[in-house]
């Protein structure tokens, strides 16, 4: 009887004990490794269960798709030239996938021709091994990979334990690489949706303050008004460190966005008693406040700008003023005082 967690071997390749549902090594990196050449498994496999990883292993790319929905794995070896599904369409699939996305991909490859190395990091990969394949120096990448993942997990569970809404947008494409939970919520909130890829809005401003540091100036935040709230955006290119960890493979090219938002609720209800203002008029009144036009408060309210200019007239009334100045004049210094109070 062959004992549990043995390797078969056998005319269609070789099985893991453990990637069909054996327990794992209890606090192990577990390592999926994906080729059709079963020498090129047990290779691999032996090299790897003797340095402490846990080994799963899958003959091709359907059952590569099953075994990490099956148990995700920390990290992929994939070979590249398989048939049926081949390892660029598999890597494909499993960064379309939110769960599976932050897994990194090491691809193996007899293939070193540029068009096959840039088609391995186009599909998602972080990396590439040629074939014959050398242990050591697969091992050596997997420590590499394994430790920028988790530097990268660590950030952002210390963000979402705290409480901070940040994502990394990569510019090129505008894929959301990441995103805390906070993060998640108000992009749904502001932009509808939970997509793989940043709203166009936020990709262009993003573009636009990537050209604002290549020519070395400061750069800008962005804001996003709803009612009485406003989301803010501000960020910094990842480099170094942080890119590693992040997943970065060169270049500024991906954004730690800090999303935070604001809400003037207390300010417009100050407003509307020191004042006896309807809830809209205080609405109206606190962007006028805020320096904005006619026509800017008709779009942050939904309304039409007569709407707005109809509104101010009450406004002007129950504060006893004739222009836009003297009512934000007025606001400010009577919501001033009430906060002193």
């Amino acid at each position: 009887m062959r004992p549990e967690g043995a390797l078969e071997r056998g005319p269609v390749g070789v099985v893991s004990a453990r990637a069909v549902g054996a327990p794992a090594r209890a606090g192990a990196d577990v390592v999926l490794i994906v080729d059709d050449q079963p020498d090129n498994l047990s290779l691999l496999h032996d090299a790897l269960d003797e340095s402490g990883y846990t080994v799963l292993v899958a003959t091709g790319g359907a059952s590569a798709l099953q075994r990490v929905q099956q148990m995700r794995p920390d990290i992929v070896l994939l070979d590249a030239m398989m048939p049926e599904i081949d390892g660029f369409e598999v890597a494909r699939r499993l960064k379309a996938d939110p769960r599976s996305e932050p897994i990194p991909i090491v691809f193996m490859t007899g293939l070193t021709d540029t068009e096959h190395v840039v088609a391995a990091f186009a599909a998602g990969g972080v990396d590439y091994v040629t074939k014959p394949i050398k242990p050591r120096e697969v091992l050596a990448r997997v420590a590499a990979h394994l430790n920028g993942a988790r530097l990268a997990r660590q950030a952002r569970h210390a963000l979402d334990a705290f409480g901070h809404a940040t994502l990394v947008v990569r510019v090129s494409d505008g894929k959301l690489v990441w995103q805390t939970a906070l993060a998640r919520q108000l992009m749904r909130d502001y932009f509808g949706g939970d997509g793989a890829y940043a709203p166009a809005p936020l990709v262009d401003w993003l573009r636009a303050q990537a050209v604002r540091a290549a020519a070395g100036t400061e750069a800008q935040a962005w804001q996003l008004a709803r009612g009485a709230k406003r989301l803010s955006f501000t960020l910094h290119p990842l480099e170094g460190d942080e890119a590693a960890a992040a997943g970065e493979s060169g270049g500024a090219s991906e954004w730690l966005v800090v999303l935070r938002e604001a809400s003037d609720t207390a300010m417009i209800e100050a407003m509307t008693l020191a004042f006896r203002l309807t809830a809209r008029e205080a609405e109206v009144l606190y962007w006028v406040v805020k320096g904005k036009t006619n026509r800017d408060v008709a779009e942050i309210l939904s309304m039409s700008p007569k709407t707005v200019t109809k509104h101010l007239e009450h406004v002007y009334a129950k504060l006893g003023v004739e222009t836009r100045t003297a009512a934000a004049n007025l606001a400010l210094s009577r919501v001033t005082e009430l906060s002193r109070a």
